[in-house]
């Protein structure tokens, strides 16, 4: 590659030479015909001077001829004068009157000549005038053009120094480039030729390596295996074939897809057969006025019958669709269903055989009518060809459809290369289908434009060609559609089946397919039996950050093992402080019951001592607590009634009471204040667990939303980077296409530099042409 790009470069090289010396010769012709026009102005200045002599010249004579008119009228008063002389002296001699004669003969012959003379040169000036004016316009137009032609030429020749410049620049620095990619061409090529020889030596080690295994492999199958199975075919057929479930799936899709074309292709066919039969009813001869033809009548029974031989097409594409799973295999031997499809299509068309007499005779009776023209008559012999073209192609489809069901009562009656052969004469027949429809629908609507000219035509017979053009639309749309269909998924339908024997070897019958199925049932259960779920783990991540975690930690193995320890110590002290405090509070609870019981006693001993009193309240004691009662009661129950004091004893009694409730108070206010306290505490602990709750949660939402975030990165991300590859594959294209466009652009830029030196050589060739004209005009100008 660099030896062509240096000899392209070396070629360009020797034309931008040539060029150069030919632009050369074109400056110098440049200037010879600079120096041309120079001349040229020159002459037109002696021209120019020579206009300004015989001007002066001409004002000379003009002057001359005043002076001579001056002189003839002079003589002319002389003249009279002497005439008026003689008539007064008639009476002298004739002497005198003769020598006047003869003095007037001769003034009035030098007279004539003095005219002759100035009306010659007024002639010669003026004939000298317009030659001059001529020879000047003559040489100013040449001038100009020449003019013209150098700036002209200039132009070219600064054009293509200019362009050539440009090229010389750009193609040294397309030289550099190449240069350096060349160079890195050779690294490259060094390296792959290091690793080519690296690779060579593994792959003889690689080879040493599998034929010792291969050696190894074939003694022990000699010795361990007592036959090979796959070796023979009636071996082979026992042994589970391996089954693609990609083509399986492929084929029920595509299934699913004629299903749908040939529903609206049902569609279509029902509204077409529908409307023709209540056209026959309407034209030529309305049913409703008076009776149509017999022939008529029958075509319109036949076609009424249209949905029992249309309708079984859907069902049968259904239920071939219903045949195909995701569980069988599928080849033309195993579809069964086809040959019921097969079996309606042959009833449909022998439906349309039978109806295509009477269509034919249907359209004769109306090119028959009286307001038919010629051109509806034309148009109905184009439908006649049309109909016998569209059950022809029907034909064709039930006899292709008919090979390919075959199979599946035969399955040694169709081979490969004759299913894929079938195959394709079918989609060149659904072709041929779309074609046919296409042609039967505009010739139909042209056939409805004209009888819409008609002056018997109804509106219920507008709606009905109306209604029939739009089923025939639809019938080249859906046949164009399942010819696109077919065509698309041809490779698929002419490629081999989804499942073989072992070994590649040989074909098996798709009939077995049976056992294969079976035994892919039983594994399936058999791995959804032994099928147990996996056991959670952490994460992967997470367990790399654990053990960070624990790698990074200050505390070592012994100091978290003493902490440990103490730990467990403290917990057992602690439980031993909760036994002695149980204990404690058992013992409090005793001498609580025994209080009270004393507390009793007392209030029984005061109800007996005050003799019938209303009984106060009980008086509490140290390490009891006040009972209810006493707390809610009115300051003077407490204090023993309003007048503490009626009696010593009970003044006494009513004292010691007094004591005892406001040690009962101070007691209650320490309980009360370390509640408050207690609960105090525990409502800030409360707080602080809701705000630490709700800064939980709010953290959880946004790690959620981070989360989601990075999925949608992660999505973003990936999409760019499949964006890159595929830029990445236009922009390998891209230089490719570059490279080779820009070879191209060099042989043409050489071609191109040919054809500028043929243009170059031609425009030298009119220079010199032009030089020697203007010389030859040079010289024919000097020569006047």
């Amino acid at each position: 590659m660099a030896a062509d790009l240096q000899s392209k470069y070396s070629k360009l090289a020797q034309e931008y030479s040539k060029l150069r010396a030919q632009n050369q010769v074109l400056k110098k012709a440049v200037v010879d015909e600079q120096g041309s026009s120079t001349s040229l102005k020159d002459q037109l200045k002696q021209r120019d001077q020579s206009l300004r002599k015989v001007e002066q010249e001409m004002d000379s004579l003009s002057f001359r001829n005043q002076q001579l008119a001056k002189r003839v009228e002079l003589l002319q008063e002389e003249l009279t004068a002497s005439e008026a002389k003689g008539k007064k002296s008639k009476h002298r001699g004739d002497s005198p009157s003769q020598q006047g004669l003869q003095a007037q003969i001769v003034f009035d012959e030098d007279l004539q000549k003095k005219i002759q003379e100035n009306e010659r040169l007024h002639i010669q000036f003026f004939e000298a005038d317009e030659q001059h004016r001529r020879q000047e316009a003559q040489l100013r137009a040449r001038l100009e053009e020449l003019e013209r032609d150098s700036e002209q030429h200039q132009a070219v020749v600064d054009g293509l120094t200019q362009k050539y410049m440009e090229t010389i620049e750009k193609l040294q620095s397309d030289k550099a480039r190449l240069e350096v990619k060349s160079q890195t061409l050779e690294r490259e090529a060094k390296e792959c030729r290091l690793r080519t020889e690296e690779c060579q030596q593994q792959l003889k080690k690689y080879q040493t390596e599998l034929s010792r295994q291969l050696e190894k492999s074939s003694s022990v199958i000699l010795e361990k295996v007592p036959f090979n199975d796959t070796k023979y075919s009636d071996y082979n057929t026992l042994n589970v074939p391996p089954h693609n479930r990609r083509h399986q799936l492929k084929a029920r899709d595509v299934a699913g897809q004629a299903v749908t074309f040939v529903q609206d292709l049902v569609a279509a066919l029902l509204n077409f057969h529908s409307y023709t039969e209540q056209r026959v009813h309407i034209y030529p001869l309305d049913s409703s006025i008076e009776p149509i033809s017999p022939l008529n009548q029958k075509f319109s029974q036949y076609l009424h019958e249209n949905a029992a031989y249309v309708r079984p097409l859907e069902d049968g594409i259904l239920q071939v669709h219903q045949s195909i799973t995701e569980d069988t295999v599928t080849t033309l031997e195993t579809v069964g269903k086809l040959k019921e499809f097969s079996d309606h299509f042959t009833s449909y068309t022998c439906f349309l055989q039978k109806i295509l007499p009477y269509q034919l005779k249907s359209l004769e009776q109306e090119n028959e009518a009286s307001l038919c023209t010629s051109a509806l008559s034309s148009k109905n012999r184009e439908l006649q060809s049309d109909m016998r073209k569209m059950t022809s192609v029907f034909e064709k489809l039930q006899n292709y459809i008919t090979l390919l069901a075959l199979p599946s009562v035969r399955p040694d009656a169709l081979s490969q290369s004759s299913s894929t052969a079938v195959f394709t004469q079918l989609a060149a027949c659904l072709h041929g289908l779309q074609d046919a429809m296409r042609e039967l629908s505009k010739h139909y609507s042209v056939k409805v434009t004209l009888e819409q000219e008609l002056p018997t035509v109804t509106q219920k017979l507008s709606t009905t060609n109306e209604c029939l053009l739009s089923s025939l639309v639809s019938l080249t749309s859906c046949s164009g559609k399942i010819a696109t269909f077919f065509s698309n998924n041809l490779d698929f339908f002419a490629s081999s089946a989804g499942y073989g024997p072992r070994g590649g070897a040989g074909a098996l019958n798709p009939l077995q397919a049976e056992s294969m199925l079976g035994n892919k049932k039983q594994a399936a259960a058999y791995m959804l039996a032994i099928r147990k779920p996996r056991p959670e783990s952490v994460p992967y991540s997470e367990a790399l950050s654990n053990r960070r975690v624990l790698t990074s930690s200050t505390e070592s193995r012994e100091g978290l093992t003493q902490q440990v320890q103490q730990s467990q110590e403290k917990i057992a002290r602690l439980e031993q402080e909760k036994e002695h405090w149980l204990l404690e509070a058992q013992l409090g609870r005793v001498r609580l019951e025994k209080e009270n019981r004393r507390i009793a006693e007392l209030e029984a001993q005061l109800s007996a001592a005050l003799g019938g009193c209303p009984a106060p309240q009980p008086l509490p004691t140290e390490g009891t607590a006040a009972p209810p009662g006493l707390e809610e009661g009115d300051p003077e129950e407490r204090g023993g009634g309003k007048d503490p004091t009626q009696t010593s004893s009970l003044v006494g009694m009513l004292t010691v009471t007094s004591s005892s409730e406001d040690d009962e108070q101070s007691r209650e206010e320490l309980i009360k204040t370390h509640y408050m306290a207690r609960v105090g505490e525990l409502t800030a602990q409360l707080q602080v667990s809701d705000s630490k709750a709700v800064h939980f949660h709010a953290e959880c939402r946004a790690l959620a939303k981070r989360l989601a975030l990075a999925e949608k990165c992660r999505e973003t991300l990936t999409e760019e980077v499949k964006a890159a590859n595929r830029n990445i594959s236009g922009l390998q294209d891209e230089l490719t296409t570059t490279k080779r466009s820009y070879e191209d652009q060099l042989s043409m830029m050489s071609d191109h530099l040919c054809s500028m030196n043929e243009t170059l050589s031609k425009q030298r060739e009119e220079i010199d042409t032009l030089k020697l004209g203007s010389k030859a005009n040079s010289k024919k100008n000097k020569g006047r």
